[in-house]
């Protein structure tokens, strides 16, 4: 009895050797400061911002928290975090031995006709591992590695939806106020051409302001048409994300120009990155996953040493079979070392190897394209309020010459083609100041996400 329980024990304490490499992590291919930002990184960052604090609007913060409950990609995403798990837990119990409990009894008869029977009952290990070479620790290191790095990539799926679910409610506040201006225009032109039609009918214009009046009262129409085509698709899109239908009683949202969306944001550092990122940090559980598998293979070129035992009793006559002279067990080491398998270790070795190489190409990649995306998302921040106030001063201007263009026509100064061109451009401008503070607002948006925020409410 003794013996049977020490033996897993000893077997254990043989367990600390570890033929997997030590990792280094490759030096981060970015430098070590944004160019697009003069001042140093303050001490709080993006990262540091709850979504709440970001997104400002109450409509789609409730939005954002619709998204987070009820999303089939993010619960997949928690799904596979667990299913990971339990190929973790699976793996790792490869390093402890199985002991389960059995009886039986046997009834036979031979050519001898004589009847015998025998009865057992006791407790077995069977074929445990002793990891004498690490083998076992790390292809459980390796998958409890890959089980973090589902963890991380869980992260990044709450983190691009909360992005998504706030560029697709931007999206669908742009075609609902531009819907709004074109309607509102089409309404104003109609009544224009209402007004010539009648001066024709007066003999006071002429066909050509006719056909003129029509061409931009059908244009606008038209737009109408696009911008109801923009706005349900992009509620479609939104549900989409969702996971539900818009809810009745969602509160009032900001407009475009109510500032639905915080821009200014500190950007730190790019070592940020690193800590903060969860793409990054996926890609640095496999890079560890990967350079462990490399211990496993180099493993499996020496001997395994494995342990079958067990302890019980056993007895012809059912009633003895407890008795102190019943008393069974037996103890079965055994060794094996691989001698020739056709180059199948050598390249399976080689295959750990290339992977790791592998792994450390995409960690590098992870890190430069975070980078990237930071640096567009402080492009956008640094251009956009000037590209907006700029349009701002577009549209006044424009609106000013529709204004004179109007007064001058109604004097009989300028043609109906100079009023025309007049209306268009200052329709054209305000639509055209709505889709930039649209993308101001995305990306924004954006930024945010590459920075490591949207994890914090």
């Amino acid at each position: 009895m003794r013996l049977f329980f020490m033996t897993p024990l000893a077997a254990l304490a043989l367990s600390a050797c570890s033929l997997t490499p030590p990792l280094v992590k490759p030096a981060a291919p970015i430098p070590a400061a944004y160019a697009e930002v003069s001042a140093p990184g303050s001490v709080d960052t993006a990262a540091d911002l709850g979504w709440r604090q970001m997104l400002l609007d109450a409509r789609l913060q409730r939005l954002v928290d619709i998204a987070l409950e009820n999303n089939r990609d993010l619960r997949v995403a928690a799904l596979n975090v667990e299913a990971v798990r339990a190929q973790y837990q699976i793996q790792d119990a490869g390093r402890y031995p199985a002991i389960g409990a059995n009886a039986g009894g046997v009834r036979q008869r031979g050519a001898d006709a004589v009847t015998q029977n025998q009865f057992t009952a006791g407790i077995a290990m069977s074929a445990f591992e002793i990891d004498l070479f690490g083998r076992l620790r790390s292809l459980s290191d390796a998958a409890f590695a890959r089980y973090l790095a589902t963890q991380q990539g869980q992260r990044a799926a709450r983190m691009a939806l909360i992005g998504a679910v706030a560029d697709a409610y931007l999206e669908q506040r742009l075609a609902e106020e531009q819907l709004a201006l074109a309607r509102q225009t089409l309404l104003d032109w109609r009544q224009a051409l209402v007004l010539t039609q009648r001066l024709h009918g007066a003999q006071q214009g002429s066909g050509l302001d006719v056909a003129q009046a029509q061409g931009q009262a059908a244009t606008a129409e038209a737009d109408v048409q696009a911008r109801e085509r923009a706005s349900a698709l992009a509620r479609n899109n939104l549900e989409l994300l969702l996971g539900a239908p818009l809810p009745a009683d969602l509160p009032a949202g900001r407009a475009l120009d109510g500032q639905p969306v915080l821009t200014q944001l500190p950007p730190g550092l790019p070592s940020d990155l690193l800590a903060r990122r969860p793409d990054i940090l996926q890609a640095e559980y496999a890079l560890v996953a990967a350079n462990a598998e490399i211990g496993a293979a180099r493993a499996a070129f020496f001997p395994r040493l494995s342990l079958t035992a067990s302890l019980g009793f056993a007895s012809p006559e059912l009633g003895d079979l407890f008795r102190g002279s019943a008393r069974s067990w037996s103890f079965a080491p055994q060794v094996t070392q691989p001698l020739f398998q056709g180059g199948q270790l050598r390249a399976e070795l080689q295959l750990s190897r290339l992977r790791k190489d592998v792994a450390v190409l995409q960690y590098e990649q992870a890190i430069q394209v975070a980078f990237r995306e930071v640096r567009d998302g402080l492009a956008g921040s640094a251009t956009y309020a000037q590209q907006i106030d700029a349009q701002q001063r577009v549209v006044v201007a424009a609106q000013q010459r529709q204004r004179l263009s109007q007064l001058r026509y109604d004097a009989g100064q300028d043609s109906r083609l100079e009023l025309l061109d007049a209306q268009r451009q200052s329709y054209a401008a305000q639509q055209a100041l709505l889709d930039a503070r649209r993308d101001q607002f995305k990306s924004a948006v954006a930024l945010y996400k590459a920075l490591g925020g949207g994890l914090e409410e």
